[in-house]
Parts: structure tokens; sequence; C-alpha cells
């Protein structure tokens, strides 16, 4: 097991990150002085469980942080700034910060820079995360000294229970629709007017067909609507839904 940092102040070093196309160095003060920031470190952008695992969760739990004190959630990993960027940008992580290490300086002085060799990445993150209040750790949860790459315990719903176990979660809600369909609008609108954020899965984009709704769904118009992994239907339906649990 890797050494927590409990009770110590971050390193402080100076990131190189890009910013609306453009580079912005920023030192450890600047980010951790006088904040509450959850930073959450994994091996590498575009990597399997970092993008579909890791970094959604967080993205879609930042809200719920941020209405609990924190300040800024974070996602580290040792990759340059132009890496960091892009794959913000692929996954629709804004609601997240990504601190590109891209020497690897905070990392190391973290003491958690692992060799990766064996799979052609040099030496990268471990997995961990890190609640950070004016600069000092507070709770770190690190990943076990396992085979391969273990995620248990440094997850976005762990570090969550960590600062308030009564949060209240937002509702995982998924939509397929397709461009200019007008039902698929009203059901995006009734979603927003209730305050509910939502995943949108469009058809005709990344291979996604009306054979994939129909396999999924069992039907052929759209919008099909879930919430919490339960079919509720089209528009209609939705509609209904949320005159029976509205507030």
């Amino acid at each position: 097991m890797l050494a927590s940092r409990e009770g110590q102040q971050v390193p402080q070093v100076t990131f190189r990150i890009r910013r609306d196309n453009q580079w912005v160095s920023l030192t450890s003060d600047e980010i951790f002085k006088g904040r509450s920031v959850v930073l959450f470190a994994l091996p590498g952008a575009f990597t399997p469980t970092c993008s579909s695992s890791h970094l959604p969760r967080y993205n879609e739990l930042a809200p719920v942080f941020k209405a609990n004190g924190v300040d800024e959630v974070m996602c580290l990993a040792v990759n340059d700034g132009f890496v960091m960027e892009s794959w913000g940008q692929d996954l629709q992580a804004d609601n997240l910060f990504l601190l590109a290490d891209g020497n690897g300086d905070f990392t190391d002085g973290m003491g958690m820079l692992v060799n990766k060799r064996d799979l052609g990445f040099g030496k990268r993150s471990w997995r961990y995360s890190m609640l950070v209040r004016n600069g000092v750790i507070e709770k770190q949860f690190i990943e076990p000294d396992l085979p391969g790459d273990p995620f248990e315990v440094s997850d976005a719903d762990t570090m969550l229970r960590y600062i308030n176990a009564q949060a209240e979660l937002p509702k995982r809600i998924s939509l397929f629709t397709k461009p200019g369909c007008p039902h698929c609008s009203r059901a995006k609108q009734r979603l927003q007017e209730h305050g509910l954020r939502f995943e949108e899965i469009p058809l005709g984009q990344r291979g996604l067909t009306y054979s994939s709704l129909a396999a999924v769904t069992g039907r052929g118009t759209t919008p099909q609507v879930f919430i919490e992994g339960e079919l509720i239907g089209g528009a209609d339906e939705l509609e209904q839904w949320l005159e029976q649990h509205s507030p």
C-alpha cells in the first residue's frame, strides 16, 4: 500500500495546463489555498476504467459535491495539457477541472508516481482520491497495491459518503433521441424545467441506429427515457412520471 499523506500539505509545484486553447501556469497555492478541493488521480486519459467509470461519475456528482461545500472537483493525470484538454472535451466533462501533471512533479511529491513501463506508459499516477482543505490533505483514499488497475475506493460515491453520507444523489436519467424530433425536444425541456440532469443518446452517432434502440428498449420511436434503469417511455409517459414524482 502506498503511504497516505493525510494531515500534510500538498506538494508545491507549478502546473502547465491548457485552457481555452491557451497555455496557463497554475501553482499549488493558486489551486488549493483557501479552498476545499476534491481531487481524484488516475493512470491516464482515454484509458478504459478512467473514461467509462472514474471520471464520468465524478462529473455527474460534481454539483452534489459543490452543494456540500466543495469549491472544485479536479481530475489529475500524468498526461500533457493537450491530451487532458482533448479528453475533457471528448467526455464533455464540463463540471470538472482537468489538471495536467505532465512532468509528474505533483504526483512524485505525493509519493504516487509508479512505473507502468510494462504497459508502455512510463511513469504514471497511482489511482487515488483526496479531499484538500486550504492546502492540507484531510482525507485520502488510495487504491490497494494489487496487480492490474484496482478501482475500489477512489470513486466519487466513496468520497461523497465521507463528506456527507446523507447527500441526496441525482437520479440517473438517459434519453434515446433523434435529430429533429419534436417529442425529444419536449422531453428534454420538461426535464430541464424540473432541474433534472440527463444523458442524451442520439441515434445516428457512434454507430447507434434504430436497431440499437429496439434492442435496448423494445420500441421503435423516440424519445425513450430511462430513469434509474427503468424504462419510462416517451415524452407523454415522462410527463406523467414527472407529475407523480414532483414534490
